[in-house]
């Protein structure tokens, strides 16, 4: 459903596609028995559902399918090197064990050249353009001409949405005082220069888009898990390191991914 919504609002084609390396697991035999696997069958059946339920919804897209004998993180970060998005689900879990799973989510959205949309367990049944009215960015330290910033803005106008620019602020331990004169002057030297960091990433702004930019004391990953509930759409940047072969996902991107109450969209930034 968020797939046929964001094809629509972008005017581009939807594309369908399920990945499995099914041979793995049968072997060639059942392959050479029946012409296909079984698990082949179900995969078509699968992508054919689908795409007749993005049709209804959305009848005016252009949808193709696919059905690629791959592993399914390799395929779709290959799929996303010519797309404008992808759009993945995950299985709703709670507490430690989730944390243990959404491997080719988490993957995907590690490796891929493209926004990557995820939607937690539960969300894929009650998709709802313009719900909240919110799309809510996570500011980080490096900003300018951010990617995450212009996919958001684009979200936002796409959707007649506000977009809510949030930039997280601490002030360290170290640096606070008992000193009832200068109580409050750390803390303050420190929203002080979040709100300047805010300004500086959405100056540019499209002007057709409203801005409401905010900024929250404590922990980045709590400030955007918050503002998640009322949110249609939670926009974060990660940055991609060329050289580096691991997840590439900051501990913010990560943990909003498994515990934000709305979708999130990670979206690649280039050191």
């Amino acid at each position: 459903d968020w797939a046929a919504d964001e094809a629509a609002l972008r005017a581009v084609p939807l594309r369908v596609v399920y990945a499995s390396l099914w041979e793995r697991y049968e072997g060639t035999a059942l392959a050479d028995d029946l012409g296909k696997p079984p698990e082949q069958v179900t995969a078509e059946d699968i992508v054919r559902t689908a795409a007749q339920r993005a049709q209804l919804r959305r009848p005016g897209i252009e949808i193709s399918t696919g059905v690629l004998p791959e592993e399914p993180e390799y395929a779709l970060v290959h799929e996303g090197r010519e797309a404008c998005a992808l759009v993945l689900g995950t299985r709703g879990r709670s507490g430690l064990v989730e944390m243990l799973l959404g491997s080719v989510s988490l993957t995907v959205a590690a490796h891929a050249d493209c926004p990557v949309i995820v939607l937690g367990g539960g969300q894929d049944n009650r998709v709802s353009a313009g719900q909240h009215g919110r799309v809510v960015l996570g500011v980080g330290e490096k900003n300018p001409d951010s990617a995450a910033l212009r996919f958001a803005a684009e979200e936002a106008r796409l959707r007649h949405a506000t977009l809510d620019a949030v930039r997280a602020w601490r002030c360290p331990a170290h640096e606070s005082t008992d000193h009832p004169l200068l109580a409050g002057e750390p803390a303050r030297l420190h929203e002080q220069h979040a709100a300047e960091v805010l300004e500086q990433a959405v100056k540019h702004t499209p002007a057709d888009v409203e801005v409401v930019p905010r900024t929250v004391e404590g922990p980045a990953r709590r400030a955007l898990l918050a503002a998640s509930y009322e949110a249609d759409l939670l926009v974060v940047g990660a940055r991609r390191n060329p050289g580096h072969l691991g997840l590439q996902l900051g501990r913010v991107a990560h943990g909003v991914l498994h515990h934000a109450a709305c979708a999130v969209a990670v979206v690649p930034e280039r050191t």
